[in-house]
């Protein structure tokens, strides 16, 4: 069995992967939206759900809240989530389910629809305040379908307009993120389609404007870890949203779709100094369509940890010496070394030398909850998409 060092170890102890609080609510294709017994009818049973993770595997002490579909006394839902074991994380903005922006929101030519995306924001940075967190993520819906049909250069100095009102009404240690999403809904163009364009509208604001980075919004062929590398060598990567894609922006399991990417990707998070950085916040951005919620959730935090363990166990001397000879097959050895290196075993050993799970999977299964919330959850509206 593969031993992990101590210092491997202690690298796994102190990762922390945020949760979303939306993968907790029913969700579906295009076409369909589908229900499941037992999920969460409020922001209070999200975050409960969210906190089985964290007790069965230690890795996802925050949750992030959608605004405004998790609406809710934010003081009473700190104290609960307080109560679980969890804190409350980063706020996410809505502006893609409003009438008025179907043609934009904070790049609409209308000015008074504009200001209304501006103050949700805003509304957004007061929720912050009550919850303490510390980022605001935007991701706009917005762009257009058809050449002609929009101001490509407008809609960017629009932008850019609004996002320095969010970011002036920050506080001391908030910041902003900013997602970037290459295509859909808007099919001709979209206002902030890669990591440039977020990279020059945050860099436009300030030091406390970061990029994220989701691991399925990006053209097929893309490689993503080049895109880690730049932005940690930037100063500029803020956050993760990771999750797995086959062909456009799936939101599966991270991992699901292509293990050696995500490998890839961590290794370059821990070459540029990424991992347990606290200006790089860990994250998932998934939804469970035909899988069960909390068990999707738990696969997805353990699929991050088992493969930033491999990438801890690169030889950094031997690939630096193999990357200097020149010697290809030398450096790509190394490489998959580590990538083929089965890990799961020894995570098991030590999960339970801490007084966890060896098998975080088959503990929440065998714990019951799953059966018992879907007794106790009778009633009431399911949260979902809008909700």
């Amino acid at each position: 069995m593969t031993t992990l060092s101590p210092a491997i170890l202690s690298e796994l102890e102190r990762q922390s992967i945020e949760l979303p609080s939306w993968a907790f609510g029913n969700s579906g294709t295009r076409f369909k939206v589908f229900g499941t017994p037992g999920t969460p009818r409020d922001p209070f049973e999200k975050i409960a759900d969210a906190a089985q993770v964290h007790a069965h595997t230690s890795l996802a002490p925050v949750v992030a809240l959608h605004i405004p579909w998790d609406m809710c006394d934010f003081g009473d839902l700190r104290a609960h989530a307080e109560d679980h074991g969890v804190a409350l994380g980063t706020i996410n903005s809505n502006t893609f389910q409003d009438d008025d922006y179907k043609f934009g929101a904070l790049t609409h030519e209308d000015d008074r629809i504009r200001r209304k995306a501006i103050d949700h924001h805003l509304a957004c940075i007061d929720v912050m305040d009550a919850t303490g967190s510390r980022d605001l993520k935007i991701w706009l819906a917005e762009g257009s379908n058809y050449p002609g049909q929009a101001d490509l250069r407008a809609r960017q100095e629009r932008l850019h307009e609004s996002l320095s009102t969010i970011y002036a009404r920050l506080g001391e240690d908030q910041r902003l993120v900013l997602e970037y999403k290459f295509f859909e809904p808007a099919f001709y163009h979209t206002d902030v389609p890669d990591w440039g364009t977020s990279y020059a509208q945050v860099s436009a604001l300030g030091d406390r404007a970061m990029v994220c980075l989701d691991t399925g919004h990006h053209a097929p062929g893309t490689n993503i870890e080049f895109i880690v590398m730049q932005l940690l060598r930037l100063g500029k990567l803020g956050s993760f949203d990771f999750n797995s894609r086959f062909y456009a922006d799936d939101d599966l399991i991270v991992g699901a779709a292509d293990p050696f990417q995500l490998f890839r990707i961590l290794f370059e998070v821990v070459r540029g100094g990424g991992l347990n950085n606290p200006d790089v916040a860990f994250m998932l951005d998934q939804c469970h369509n035909v899988e069960d919620k909390i068990p999707g959730q738990i696969r997805s935090v353990l699929n991050v940890q088992e493969m930033t363990a491999r990438a801890l166990l690169v030889d950094r001397d031997a690939l630096a010496a193999a990357q200097r000879a020149n010697d290809v097959l030398a450096a790509n050895a190394v490489f998959m070394d580590a990538f083929y290196t089965d890990v799961r075993p020894a995570l098991a050993e030590w999960r339970e030398s801490r007084g966890l799970p060896a098998d975080p999977m088959a503990s929440y299964a065998a714990s019951g909850y799953q059966q018992r919330i879907a007794a106790e959850r009778v009633g009431g509206t399911q949260a979902g998409w809008g909700a």
